[in-house]
Parts: C-alpha cells; structure tokens; sequence
C-alpha cells in the first residue's frame, strides 16, 4: 500500500512538473514575440525620399521586399516603404547609389505556430487547472459516488481491549464477534451464521466509538470506518450511491469490518422528510437496507454501527438478519469507574495518597469521556502547580471544576449577597442531612462557580438506576430548603432559588404525570411528540380533558407545598444550627460533607448567641 501511495505521488509530481515546463515555454516564447527592441531610426515619406535622390543626397541603400533602408551622404540613416515601383532600380542606378538587395525576411516558425495555437493552448490549460482543482484532495469532482469509508491498517490501530474498561458486557459481544471473523468454520459447521450487524447503543460518552477502535485493534481484518454524515450530500442520489461502494470495497476485503459512526444521521424514521419517499436521507438508508440484507449476500462482512439515539431509528434497521446484535453500552458502576480511571491514569505519575477507589466511589453518573477529562484537568492543574506527581488534592479540585464548573474568584460580592448565598447553602445542607432518604451532602460552597453564586452538592452511596417516591419527596423538600431559610431569617425572597423551584416543580409535574405518584392514580397524563430529524421534544399531545388537567395542577401544588411546609419545619426546629453553618461557610467558604455532620452532632457550641 506504501509503495502504491509513493509511485502515485511520483507520478503526479512528473505530471506537475512537465505542466510547469509547458507554460514556462509558453512564456518564454510570448516574451520573445511581443518584446522585441525598437530601434531608433528616420522613417521618411516614399516622396521625400525621391526628393532626396533627385537631389543626389543618398549613398547607398538596401532593399528587403518593399522596406528600404539606406545612408545619406551626409552619413545619418533612414527608412521608408516602397510600392511596387519597377522604375526605382534605374532611378537609383542614375544617380550612382550603391544598391544591396536582400530576400524578404519571413518570420521565425513558432511565432506563426504561436499565432494559430494560442487560443488553443490558453483553452486546454485553463481545462487543466479546473480539471486539477476539482480533483485535489482526494474529492474528486467526478466521483461524488465513491465512499469516503478511510481502510485503516491493522499496523497503525494502537487501541485494544486492554484500554477499555467499564464495559464488559460489550467487549464480550465484540470478541465473539472477533472470533467469528478469524475463526468462521468453527461457528459455521454447527449451522450457525455470522451475525451480519452489531449495533451500539449508549449515552454519549459510554465508549461506543472507543470499543469500535478496539475491535480495529484486536482483529486481524481489513477495518473501514465511516460517519453517517460523510454519506448524505446535496446531490440527490449520493448517498445511495456511496452506501453501494462502500460494500463493494467490503466484498473486495472480505473477511471485514465496517464502521459507521452515528448511524441515526442517515437511519432515521421513513417517510419523516418533506421530500417523501425521494428524500435523500430515506434513499441512503434504503440502499443500506438493501446492502446489509438484500438478494445479494455479503458473507465476511460485518457492520459495526453506533449511536446514543436507537429510538429515532427506522424499524427495518433493527430487526434480525440487518442488526443481529444489539450491544447496550452503559454508563459504568463503581468498579467499571475504577477501571477506567486506571486505564487514563496509567501513564500519569501520582502520589501515594492517590486512592482511585475513593474518586470512583464520589463520581457517580460519570461516563467514560467525563471520567477521561477528570484525570486530564487534575495533571493539568497539578502541572499549574508545578507539582512533581498528581495528588488526590488535585483529582478533588478537577472534580470540582468538572462538577460545579470554574471558580469565579474575581467576582466582587457585596457581604449582603454573601450572607444571602450562605443562609440559602445552609437551608439546603441542613435539609439534606436531616431527610433519610436524600443524597448525602459532599461539598457545600459559596464561591461562585459558573453561573451558580453557591452550590451544595449531594452524591449518592450507591448507583441509583430506579427511584422511589420517599426519594423524590425528600428531593424535592431539600430543594425548598434554601427558600425556607431566606424566608424565616433574613426575611425576604431572592431569585436565588429559581433554579431549585424551577427543577422541584418539573419533579412534582413528572411523578404526576408519568410516573403515577399521586392521587389521580396509575395514570399516564400527555404524550410527548418529538420530531424526528431534530430529535428532541418539540410538544406534549394533551390527551385529556381541562378537569384532568386542573386536578394535575392542584396535584402539582400540592406535592410542592408539602415538601416546602416540610422543610420549613426542620428550618424551624434547628434554626442555631443552621446559624453556625452558614457562619462557618462565611468565615471558609467551602465546608465538606464530614464537616457538615459534625455541626449538626456538636448542635450549637456553649455561650454562642443567635443572629
């Protein structure tokens, strides 16, 4: 392949170089044509010249066809044109005048060449150069058709399983997949056949284009990768036309992989587009359709396809005999963080005090890319540091940036919003640790990160993949804690609490309506439309009458002013208590979840007064 790519390239720098050599030519000819030297001469009339030869004042002359140039007798020079004047010989032998006659001087042969084939020449060079531009990097004009699937060597992929981790589950499916590829009749002599399609499912994040990499990695076949966007173009009929190339470059390297990143670009819901069935999107997939599970077979080659939006897929995209196998790739558990925090930190020097179990255990809904960036933003501000290794220190101040977002250290704050961001942290991290069913607290802060002016933070024990109703309640109400404790001691509302009242009431609105967590019963209330090539929520269907729809409200307020009434009475009945946390994060700004608790056991210290 090496030595296919440099003959190629030597033979387009010959083409360069000959094209280069002709215009130079053609210069150089031009040049010499169009600039000859003008010399400085006396060009007299026909008639003033016979005039002067009458008077016997010309020397000698030289005739070349009708020119006739000659020397006076007073020795300057002179020129002029003659017509066919048979007579003129004699006139001059009269008068004694020395006479040089030369043939007619024709011009050289090229420029008569030149004058008939500049226009020519101009023409095919211009369709040259168009024809070149068209053709550079590698998107030739003429070749819209073609598949922009890159043949990646097996040589150049350094990713394998070993560098994928928290996804078990799914590089077992993959390797099986492996194995049918290297080792077919051992799956075939028991009537078994080779899946024709893996497709993986995941949030973003999850690994879905890294476990494609590695299987590039771990199999020792040809492996073509592709975007579905690189598919669909503004030319009708593309797509189509690049799906049937790219499997026809499969079957030339059969055994093969084939992977097509973001597949829903062009595997969405038929008949969806205003185009109909001419849209191009439902063209390119009906051509993949056709491809992956048409008349034509495609035995040893493989679709590997991946996407974070499987519910916006077309129906005949899924089914057996396209995509055999479907890989869910999931956020990682506790031990799968672990893994993939030793997979990134691996080449990273760190302390002794580095426990990657512990920030496994405090970063949960992490997925694999947020778990990548935390461990590149603590090397990087350990590095700022002009630390020698990462510390844990530094891994909990990446997890605080990546969490809440950067410190806003020059924000100037009046002590009046600093008391209000204090009483409101405090209201939510008393509530917090005074529920049994809520998230503990972790961090609470009133240094303005992002767009937040405080923030307090919950992480769970455990990975939470169901919720019950005692937590949502009990979310809800720490939610209104922060309120609570504006209200009851400084004595006014803020819009510091619009965000918490904006996410309470969605909660509420939620257990209402699709998770029958009320009165109104097991019910679900609305159905969410969403379009199909945005992909997300445009409107909710209202399927039920005004009553139903006033009765959700009423169910709605009455979910909030329960949480809220309960998070006033655990305010009221531990007021000191949440005085000496808020003044404790006025004196240190940051407190952690241990801190927190120990407030709370201690109540208020002997001799402190209230605010």
């Amino acid at each position: 392949m090496q030595n296919n790519r440099s003959q190629k390239n030597g033979n387009n720098m010959i083409k360069n170089a000959a094209l280069w050599v002709v215009i130079a030519l053609i210069m150089v000819m031009l040049f010499h044509l169009f600039n000859q030297p003008v010399q400085e001469k006396n060009m007299y009339a026909f008639s003033e010249f016979l005039s002067i030869l009458d008077r016997g004042n010309v020397r000698e002359v030289t005739i070349q066809g009708n020119d006739i140039k000659g020397v006076l007798t007073d020795g300057s020079t002179f020129e002029t044109y003659a017509p066919e004047d048979p007579k003129l010989v004699e006139r001059l032998m009269e008068k004694n005048v020395l006479i040089t006659a030369k043939p007619r001087e024709e011009s050289p042969w090229y420029t008569s060449v030149l004058i008939s084939w500049i226009p020519m020449l101009l023409l095919i060079g211009v369709w040259i150069f168009f024809m070149r531009q068209m053709q550079a990097g590698g998107s030739k004009a003429m070749s819209f058709g073609r598949s922009k699937a890159k043949l990646v060597p097996q040589d150049r992929i350094k990713i394998t399983f070993a560098d994928v981790a928290g996804v078990n589950e799914a590089k077992e499916e993959l390797e099986e997949i492996i194995e049918f590829l290297k080792e077919p009749k051992r799956f075939t002599s028991l009537g078994g056949k080779i899946p024709k399609g893996v497709l993986l499912l995941g949030p973003p994040g999850t690994g879905k284009t890294l476990l494609a990499k590695a299987v590039a990695g771990e199999a020792g076949v040809p492996f073509f990768s592709m975007s579905g966007s690189d598919f669909v173009e503004m030319f009708v009929g593309v797509g189509a036309s690049r799906v049937r190339d790219l499997f026809a470059q499969g079957k030339q390297h059969a055994p093969c992989i084939i992977f097509i990143d973001e597949i829903d670009a062009v595997g969405r819901h038929r008949g969806a587009g205003l185009g109909g069935g001419h849209d191009e999107r439902e063209q390119t997939l009906n051509q993949l359709l056709v491809e992956m599970d048409g008349f034509e077979s495609n035995e040893g080659v493989i679709l590997v396809a991946a996407t974070n939006r499987p519910d916006v897929l077309d129906p005949a995209l899924l089914r057996p005999g396209r995509f055999d196998r479907q890989v869910v790739v999931s956020p990682p558990d506790v031990k799968g963080r672990e893994g993939i925090l030793k997979v990134h930190s691996r080449n990273i020097p760190m302390s002794e005090d580095t426990n990657l179990t512990v920030l496994a255990k405090a970063t949960p809904g992490f997925s694999g890319a947020d778990l990548a960036n935390l461990v590149n933003e603590a090397a990087l501000l350990a590095a700022r540091m002009k630390h020698t290794t990462v510390t844990m220190e530094d891994f909990e101040m990446a997890k605080d940036k990546v969490l809440m977002g950067v410190e806003r250290k020059s924000m100037v704050i009046s002590e009046e919003e600093k008391k209000m961001t204090a009483y409101h942290e405090a209201g939510h991290a008393l509530v917090a640790k005074k529920l049994p069913n809520a998230d503990p607290v972790y961090k609470v802060s009133i240094i303005p990160r992002g767009r937040a002016m405080g923030i307090t933070q919950q992480l769970p024990i455990d990975d939470r993949h169901t919720y019950r109703k005692d937590f949502l309640l009990d979310t809800i109400t720490v939610f209104m804690g922060g309120r609570v404790a504006e209200e009851l001691v400084l004595g006014c509302l803020t819009t510091g609490a619009g965000n918490d009242i904006e996410r309470a009431t969605d909660m509420a609105r939620h257990m209402v309506t699709e998770w029958g967590m009320s009165s109104l019963g097991p019910l679900s209330f609305g159905k969410v439309e969403q379009e199909m090539f945005l992909g997300r929520e445009i409107s909710k269907r209202v399927d039920y009458s005004e009553l139903t729809a006033q009765k959700i409200d009423e169910e709605v307020k009455n979910i909030i002013t329960e949480c809220y009434s309960k998070a006033r009475k655990i305010v009221e009945q531990n007021l000191e208590i949440l005085h000496t946390i808020a003044q404790r994060l006025l004196e240190r700004e940051v407190l952690d979840g241990s801190e927190i608790e120990q407030i709370i056991e201690e109540g208020v210290p002997q001799g402190q007064t209230t605010h």
